[in-house]
């Protein structure tokens, strides 16, 4: 009995010498402040396979047919996210008044242009990606039944803050 005290005395003071002595960062609207997801080199060739099988598992869900990665839709889309930072705004157009079929055109993608989502935010792809999923407009393009082709990119600011642009192509 002796024995089993004094192991669990041990883990539980490992338990506390292993937790973080901080607290959370709450923000004004009462929410933890969100934590800085740096993407380091490894992840950065990972990213676009990650979100493109998550994609595609989303498509099959919902009967829909898979898409593949395009280089300029992709092309675009890190034109438009590194853009969108120096803008300082999530918004659809860029600093020269391009639109995204503008992008899309200016890039070489011959096929249609169906859709593009953003975001401006400190969260992993996949969260992003769950962001997306979780608000009807973005949702109807990631599941548009006339796309076949995707582009994904971000821009990284020294600050954390990640710039997302992802663009649907049929």
């Amino acid at each position: 009995m002796i024995t089993r005290s004094a192991l669990l005395v041990t883990l539980m003071l490992a338990l506390v010498a292993c937790s973080s002595t901080q607290p959370m960062r709450m923000g004004a609207d009462g929410r933890p402040m969100p934590t800085v997801n740096r993407i380091s080199a490894s992840d950065e060739s990972r990213i676009p396979y990650r979100v493109l099988d998550s994609v595609n598992e989303l498509r099959r869900a919902a009967g829909v047919a898979p898409v593949q990665l395009n280089s300029q839709l992709t092309a675009a889309a890190a034109t438009h996210a590194r853009d969108m930072s120096v803008q300082n705004r999530p918004w659809h157009f860029g600093s020269d008044g391009s639109s995204p079929i503008d992008r899309v055109r200016r890039a070489g993608y011959g096929g249609m242009m169906i859709g593009e989502t953003i975001s401006e935010t400190f969260e992993t792809d996949l969260e992003t990606l769950s962001a997306w999923m979780s608000q009807p407009d973005t949702r109807a393009i990631i599941l548009d039944r006339r796309a076949t082709n995707m582009g994904l990119a971000w821009y990284q600011e020294e600050n954390g803050k990640i710039w997302w642009t992802l663009l649907m192509g049929g």
